[in-house]
């Protein structure tokens, strides 16, 4: 059986395991009265969070990435709570990107070892970064985001003007020695960071590239790393702990993946400039906001 196969087989898992457990949580909660009256306050929202996830979703698989458009859009709308943002999206988006990475794996003959150890080092620094997350208040949860989202703004600039390890190419489909104990290492603190919102396929594109491998690579590198790391590695704890909006996440969910094959199935080629430096503005713009109601907000604070 080729590693192709059993990577999509898992996939496959990944998605039934999350359902099942997003489904049980959702249940659970509206059992309770309060949870009833937190599901019914939560859809007052879901035809904006549903409408984030289908063009959120479409730029990720186009390779924009979508944490930095849904943080933004939940902020500026109030469509989600703050401190439930983190979660929202990592257990949302784990089903569109689920679908993105069954359908990349294979995009190009990547070298199973280099593949499957970046993948499992970036689930592992989401497992371990979750743990953290998950018992943040308020006020760190605000001032990560800040933090975080700052972070890919400038890197997405970057990105857009070709500085740095952006504007490097490179042919290699395998990693060994050296590079591809940076690329494990690299990988799993950017899976880390998946969990404070911050998301992963901009750096995963500059490591890539960085490393002299071929950037087609960096899809399912990308793509790969945080369907696992979400599935596997930070969407049981978010779940376990109650850290997310059900109404946004089932939105994300369905709505994404339709996003993804659409994206997938009808858009062979699009101009992205113009749109990646608009969500780049905005993000940054979201950051600030962020950092100004984290600085405002006293410690402790849970709503």
């Amino acid at each position: 059986m080729s590693a192709e196969i059993i990577l999509k087989a898992l996939c496959v898992v990944g998605f039934i395991f999350a359902g099942v457990l997003v489904y049980r949580q959702i249940k659970k909660n509206r059992a309770t009265p309060e949870g009833e009256a937190e599901w019914q306050k939560e859809m007052k929202h879901w035809k904006w969070n549903a409408g984030v996830g289908v063009l959120a979703n479409f730029g990720d698989t186009l390779g924009i990435g979508s944490f930095a458009g849904s943080s933004a859009a939940f902020k500026l709308k109030k469509s989600v709570e703050d401190i439930n943002i983190p979660g929202t999206l990592n257990v949302g988006d784990t089903f569109p990107v689920l679908m993105e990475a069954f359908l990349f794996f294979g995009f190009v003959d990547l070298d199973p070892l280099t593949l499957i150890s970046m993948l499992a080092a970036a689930t592992v620094g989401a497992f371990v970064g979750a743990s953290f997350v998950t018992k943040w208040d308020l006020r760190t949860v605000r001032l990560g985001m800040g933090i975080g989202l700052l972070l890919l703004g400038l890197i997405m600039a970057c990105r857009s003007l070709g500085v740095g390890p952006f504007g490097t190419t490179g042919d290699a489909l395998e990693l060994r020695g050296a590079k591809l104990v940076i690329g494990i290492v690299v990988n799993f603190f950017l899976g880390a960071l998946m969990d404070l919102g911050c998301g992963l396929y901009a750096p995963c594109m500059a490591l890539v590239s960085l490393l002299g491998m071929n950037v087609g690579a960096a899809f399912p590198i990308m793509m790969g790393s945080c369907a696992y790391l979400m599935a596997f590695g930070n969407t049981p704890q978010f779940v376990r702990e109650n850290r997310f909006d059900m109404v946004a996440t089932v939105c994300q969910g369905v709505f994404g993946v339709i996003g993804v094959l659409i994206a997938y199935f009808f858009v062979k080629s699009i101009p992205l400039t113009v749109l990646t430096w608009i969500v780049t503005g905005v993000v940054i713009f979201t950051s600030i906001m962020f950092f100004k109601d984290g600085v405002k907000t006293p410690k402790g604070t849970t709503h």
